[in-house]
């Protein structure tokens, strides 16, 4: 099946390079670009793609803006935001927003496309180094400001406990499988799981909740 994605970005140059990219590649198509996010929002809803590839910055209605209210239409549409390194509050906004991944802006070619199949299959890109630490950052900072205690996890059991914890410390299907020592359709059963049982779009969301439940602390 052919993953069909609008790109939304202000930069024609950057556009250009990923519409060519996704021209020659089979399972990806692109249906709509958009120069800010008011665009991005009015394609989103006519077009209905698989996946937004969301500048951040845009002029107008900014990116941020435009995912919250891309994911409010409950549509079966996924954001891939695409950020870089020194946008922390941004990403923390796009987490916010309901974002099912981060993409930075220097990343290998290659390596975009993959992330936008994996917020198409309906998982989530954690990229090491950056968006564990800025979920980690935001939700620290979440905490201290409001007091709250950590998140219940009610009928979640020992097991799948643990699997939510590796989760949170960004381990792959495949890791789990290997620090548990059960097969990698077990850990992918658990994940789903609990993506059931805690109400989670994907696996940001557990991320976020691996963190509020006090399973993963934030780096010191």
């Amino acid at each position: 099946m052919t993953v069909r994605v609008v790109l939304a970005d202000d930069q024609p140059l950057v556009r250009s390079g990923l519409r060519v990219l996704i021209t020659d590649t089979p399972d990806l198509e692109v249906v709509g670009e958009a120069a800010d996010g008011e665009e991005a929002v009015r394609l989103t809803a006519e077009l209905a793609p698989d996946v937004v590839v969301m500048d951040i910055r845009m002029p107008g209605m900014d990116g941020i803006e435009a995912t919250r209210r891309i994911m409010a239409g409950q549509g079966p549409t996924r954001v891939l935001v695409l950020t870089t390194f020194d946008e922390d509050e941004h990403v923390h906004g796009a987490l916010r927003a309901g974002a099912s991944g981060f993409a930075v802006k220097d990343m290998a070619l290659d390596d975009i496309l993959a992330a936008v199949r994996v917020v198409a299959a309906g998982d989530a890109l954690i990229a090491p180094g950056v968006t564990r630490r800025l979920i980690a950052d935001f939700l620290a900072g979440a905490r201290a400001g409001s007091g709250r205690a950590p998140r219940p996890l009610e009928g979640v059991t020992d097991r799948e406990r643990e699997v939510l914890t590796l989760v949170g410390r960004g381990r792959s299907n495949g890791e789990i499988a290997d620090d548990l020592f059960i097969s990698v359709a077990t850990a992918k059963s658990h994940v789903a799981r609990l993506l059931s049982k805690l109400g989670a779009r994907d696996r940001v969301q557990l991320v976020i909740i691996a963190y509020e439940a006090g399973l993963v602390a934030p780096p010191g």
